[in-house]
């Protein structure tokens, strides 16, 4: 059974699976890594959620305020020998349903152009957008809206 945390950034749990997504962005990403990484930096998010199976914590999300009313998805991870079991799509449903309560009417996000994570999203009800701001012209990525109900 899976059991979803709100929480911040501060919870340790989410500082440790983190530092498990940079090592796995770091070997992804190569030489773009230093770019991508500047743009992920977790110390004053507010808005996390931990997900834990018994009381190991086997996956993360957050979000973060883009603009007034639109919310950015960051930091979703899934340790590779639990991915599969619908963990990454609770995290993002309990995401979405938090940035609603806090008024927020889309989300958006970046990911890999070409990772199983855009298939996940799409599922999830996201469509593909023009990459904004910092991501726009890196061929890599790809961008991700969804207007919330």
């Amino acid at each position: 059974m899976i059991r979803l945390v709100r929480t911040n950034s501060t919870n340790t749990d989410f500082q440790k699976l983190v530092k498990s997504l940079d090592a796995y962005l770091a070997d992804r990403d190569g030489d773009d890594h230093a770019f991508y990484d500047q743009y992920n930096k977790i110390d004053t998010i507010k808005n996390v959620i931990v997900a834990y199976e018994n009381e190991t914590a086997v996956g993360c999300g957050a979000f973060k305020e883009y603009e007034k009313g639109t919310a950015e998805i960051k930091r979703m991870f899934v340790p590779e020998e639990k991915r599969g079991q619908g963990i990454a799509s609770k995290m993002l449903l309990e995401l979405e349903k938090w940035a609603l309560e806090e008024e927020f009417q889309k989300c958006i996000l970046e990911t890999v152009a070409d990772s199983g994570a855009v298939t996940l999203y799409k599922k999830s009800g996201y469509k593909i957008i023009p990459n904004y701001g910092q991501y726009a012209g890196m061929e890599k990525s790809c961008c991700m809206e969804k207007i919330l109900k």
